[in-house]
């Protein structure tokens, strides 16, 4: 197949797109800045291009003459509005909307779009709006055409080598004397990224997977604490979690959002939390996933050992 993959850059991209590259996919990677995805073009069918995908006509370019286009683009913080702001609009609800109208204007018959667990136009989070929004935007501008061309993936946290999730908390174990951690209690399923690629190879080549919206979660749920404390020690850094009340995080998330840079925690990530992210029953069978547990991956490289792959 050939297969255009918006977002290819990031975590899970890099993933996926080596994974459809070792199952000889011609992949088409765009990225606004070309040195972002340029080690990936050394994989044997992948072709890295500098590109704006939020131009109308781009988009059309990239889509002519694909077989699928899956959207992995996303991001965890913006600007403040309602029911979110304008950051969280363009990427989670207006690009996946002029991606599908582009599918629609080539004839290209397959989408996958990555989602959130959560994802509700009504949910507590400007994420998890813009999330839901997103969704219902793909599901519109197919409907008249291909009902059965979309297929959305809704993860829970998803972890891995690279991620920013694990890898973060055993980052501030090193860095400080205890980890205050507002939302605590909250519930979470996370899911290792090899799993959820491989339950996106399967959904591009079966067509029962068309029309579907797939929760995706591994094997244990956790809360929000118990993963810091798995994490603090796998990374060989067993600092104190000190929860701390919803009230005093969000004074503390206020801070970082002041500070330059990619906040540590947003006031919005904090209300994401609001709502449990476990998924409603396992994975679909007809993706073929057995779930890997945290506890099967993560030590090894926290300790920069060799990850399951």
């Amino acid at each position: 197949m050939r297969i255009l993959v918006i977002g290819g850059t990031g975590f899970i991209g890099r993933h996926l797109v080596a994974r459809l590259s070792a199952g000889q996919h011609q992949v088409l990677v765009p990225s606004r800045l070309y040195a972002r995805g340029r080690d990936l073009q050394l994989l044997p069918t992948v072709t890295v291009l500098e590109a704006d995908v939020q131009d109308d006509a781009t988009l059309d370019r990239l889509a002519e003459g694909c077989d699928a286009v899956v959207n992995l683009a996303g991001i965890l913080h913006g600007n403040s509005g309602r029911p979110y702001g304008s950051d969280f609009a363009r990427v989670h609800v207006h690009l996946p909307q002029r991606l599908a109208a582009a599918c629609r204007r080539q004839g290209v018959r397959r989408m996958l779009h990555m989602s959130a667990l959560g994802a509700d136009s009504g949910g507590p989070s400007m994420y998890q709006r813009s999330k839901g929004d997103g969704e219902a935007a793909v599901k519109q501008e197919f409907a008249d055409w291909n009902p059965q061309g979309w297929t959305i993936f809704r993860p829970s946290v998803v972890f891995g080598p690279d991620d920013k999730f694990t890898n973060r908390f055993a980052r501030l174990a090193r860095c400080l004397p205890a980890l205050p951690l507002a939302g605590a209690g909250a519930r979470m399923q996370p899911v290792y990224v090899g799993d959820v690629v491989k339950a996106m190879e399967t959904a591009l080549t079966d067509s029962h997977a068309g029309g579907k919206t797939y929760e995706l979660g591994g094997p244990q749920v956790y809360t929000l604490g118990e993963i810091a404390r798995l994490v603090r020690g796998w990374g060989g850094h067993p600092r104190p979690v000190l929860p701390v009340p919803m009230g005093l995080g969000r004074l503390q998330a206020r801070l970082f959002e002041c500070m330059p840079g990619e906040p540590l925690m947003s006031r919005d990530n904090l209300d994401s939390l609001r709502t449990d992210n476990v998924c409603a029953g396992p994975i679909a069978p007809e993706l073929r996933v057995v779930p890997t547990g945290l506890e099967a991956v993560a030590p090894g490289y926290l300790r920069g050992g060799t990850p399951l792959r």
